[in-house]
Parts: C-alpha cells; structure tokens; sequence
C-alpha cells in the first residue's frame, strides 16, 4: 500500500492530472449539450445517444495516462523511484492501480454527466435506465476508461517520449481505427477486431452509425470488453516488463 501512496503523491501534486481530469468531463458533457438541444430528426434519440461524445473525454484519459509516465521519464524522476524500489514491476503495477481508479471515476463522471445532461435537456425523451444494457452503456464507460488509461500507460512506458506517446495513442485512436474500414474488402472485417472498436461496442454506441446496432459482429458486447482488457493488459505488461529490460 505504500507503494500506492507514493504513486498517489506523485500523481495528485503535478497540474497536468487535474488538468487533464476536469477536460476530460467537461468536454463531452459540454458537446452532450449540444448535441441533445439539437437532437431529433436523423438523430434516434435513447441511452446510446447520450453517450457518442464521451469518445472526447476518453481521448483526454488517453493524454493524462501517457503523462503519468512520459513526464517521469523526461524529468528524471523515475529513476529515483527504481532505486527507492528496486522491483519495479511493484513500482509500475502500482501506478497503474492509481491511474485505473482515477481513470475509472473519470469515466464514471462522464458516463453519468453526459446522461443527466442529456435528459436534462430531453425530460419527455424516455431516457431512464430501466435494463441492464442501459446501465452497461452508462456505467459501462468506467470499466472502458480505465482500460484504456492502462493501454496509454503500456504505450507511455514502451515510447517513453511524451510526444511520441501522444501522437501514437492519438493518431491511432482517432484516425486509424476509422480508415482502416477504407481497405477493399477485409476493412470492415479487420476493424471488428480493433481495441478501440471494442471498447465502443461494449458500451454500444457504434463508430460508423451513431447509435445505431452493427449487426453480425463477432464478439457479444461482454466478449469486446474481454477483448479489449486482453489488448490492454497486454500492452502494459509489454511495457513493464520493458521497464525492468531497459535503464531508466
């Protein structure tokens, strides 16, 4: 546990986390607004809608996690914790325990925030959570925004650059993923198996259709989750067990 408190400090006294924290809530929620006063016409309106711009605040999680590490790497400060702990897979398991959980209530928060405004905004809309796949929807984006804080932080601790790390986590996430569906023929296919894909069925809001269903998928939305913590895990434990490989 002291190990976690250290990470707890070292996290919480820099600028870039709550920076990143409060962005990465107010962002969606603000675009959710925008999006419920004009909602109608094209736009089916139900629990998934309120949920297509918390892609925005998962984006941010992507940046504050990356930071966790990068920003150590660039300031030297990660050496000084590798001699304080000379295990350290325990040093970066640690600080990705801390990471998750603040990612995790960040995801929360906007999960929450972007419905409450949504029906704030559409009272008469129908928009209670009234079965299990309302509240995966919701609640759901916890479990996604931690898993994708632990994937950043793999990347952060494999490229080590600040830089580096963000352009990858956000070229990819927001650009790659999407144009992959470009390919003749095996696009769409190849997508189905993206982590970011993933990540987005299993909270239900489709990356081509809004919120509509993508029929003949190949995964339950249970199954995506599953997936997506594979490829997450498995980029941080690439990056852990780079760390003990490498100096610091």
């Amino acid at each position: 546990m002291s190990l976690v408190s250290a990470e707890r400090i070292k996290l919480f006294s820099t600028r870039s986390p709550w920076a990143c924290g409060l962005l990465a809530i107010a962002l969606p929620v603000a675009f959710t607004a925008l999006l419920a006063a004009q909602a109608g016409g094209d736009l089916e309106i139900d629990i998934g809608a309120t949920q297509l711009t918390a892609g925005l605040g998962r984006s941010v999680v992507l940046v504050l996690a990356a930071l966790a590490v990068t920003s150590e790497y660039r300031f030297g400060t990660i050496r000084s914790t590798f001699q304080a702990v000379p295990n350290r897979s325990a040093a970066l398991l640690a600080k990705a325990l801390v990471v998750a959980g603040l990612t995790g209530v960040i995801g929360a928060c906007v999960g929450f925030g972007c419905w409450a405004m949504f029906r704030l905004i559409k009272p008469n809309a129908g928009l209670a959570l009234d079965s299990g796949q309302d509240w995966r929807t919701v609640a759901g984006q916890a479990l996604v925004f931690a898993l994708a804080a632990l994937l950043a932080l793999g990347v952060g601790i494999l490229v080590r650059q600040t830089a580096g790390a963000v352009a990858l986590l956000l070229v990819y996430s927001l650009l790659v993923e999407s144009l992959v569906t470009l390919i003749p023929k095996v696009g769409q296919d190849i997508q189905h198996w993206l982590p970011f894909f993933a990540a987005d069925r299993f909270i239900g809001v489709g990356r081509d259709n809004g919120a509509r269903e993508v029929v003949d998928l190949p995964l339950t939305p249970w199954g995506y989750l599953l997936y997506f913590a594979v490829i997450a895990l498995a980029v941080l434990t690439a990056g852990i067990f780079s760390a003990t490989r490498r100096d610091a």
